[in-house]
């Protein structure tokens, strides 16, 4: 031991540690490993809430218990899920009402649709969206044949089984 009026030294016998654990600024992350953390803890909590499933089983589980309402397609082949038309039951009873705009946005390469309505006062508001196989002319065909259903009532029907006998098709715009 080395000693002096302000200060004493003393000597070590061992080495210095070459681990960083439990010393803050030697075992900080970088802030891709902290985003790379952050990715698996999350990604390890979706799977074990999804029990198993695969992503589409899980939208399909996740509507159901929040009480959408599920148009499903499946392949006439190979009988594999083809579209996935998703609508909340509040939207049902919107588009009931104010039935006669119906805007189509299909999201370029993603086969994406989404339906949206528009009240008398202009506000709009999600009709469905719809998750397709591909962009081919018979693939729209089938889910509009899914989202005309939700026009389908016995209660509004005056009769005729459906509210879209007194709405008539004026005008349909698409940029294809």
């Amino acid at each position: 031991m080395v000693t002096s009026e302000n200060w004493q030294m003393f000597m070590h016998n061992y080495k210095i540690a070459i681990y960083h654990h439990g010393h803050t600024q030697a075992a900080r992350l970088t802030e891709e490993q902290f985003a790379q953390k952050i990715y698996n803890a999350v990604a390890k909590i979706k799977k074990n809430r999804m029990q198993g499933r695969n992503m589409v089983e899980e939208v399909l589980c996740l509507s159901a218990q929040r009480g959408y309402t599920v148009f499903n397609t499946n392949h006439e082949e190979s009988n594999v899920l083809s579209n996935i038309v998703v609508v909340h039951p509040t939207l049902i009873a919107m588009i009931r009402t104010w039935p006669y705009v119906l805007i189509m946005d299909s999201t370029y390469n993603m086969s994406l649709l989404e339906a949206v309505g528009m009240t008398l006062t202009g506000k709009n508001f999600t009709v469905a969206t719809a998750f397709m196989c591909n962009e081919q002319a018979t693939t729209y065909k089938c889910v509009l044949q899914q989202i005309k259903h939700l026009y389908v009532t016995s209660s509004m029907s005056n009769g005729h089984g459906s509210i879209l006998n007194e709405v008539e098709q004026l005008v349909i715009l698409s940029d294809r």
